[in-house]
């Protein structure tokens, strides 16, 4: 069984390290869980903004 943990990332980081962290622990690139993360809060009327804030307090560094 895998020990994987999601941690925001040192490495991979913008802000916060959030979609860094996430991009890591599914193996794909950064570039497009920000994409992502920009499109759904776009798409619902900035709750992404909330959600980001929310994860960045609650994933370990």
């Amino acid at each position: 069984m895998s020990d994987k943990r999601l941690y925001r990332s040192s490495v991979n980081y913008m802000l916060a390290g959030v979609c860094g962290g996430i991009a890591e622990y599914f193996n794909i690139d950064p570039t497009l869980i920000r994409l992502a993360w920009i499109v759904l809060t776009c798409m619902s009327c900035g709750t992404g903004i909330v959600a980001y804030i929310i994860a960045a307090i609650v994933i370990p560094k």
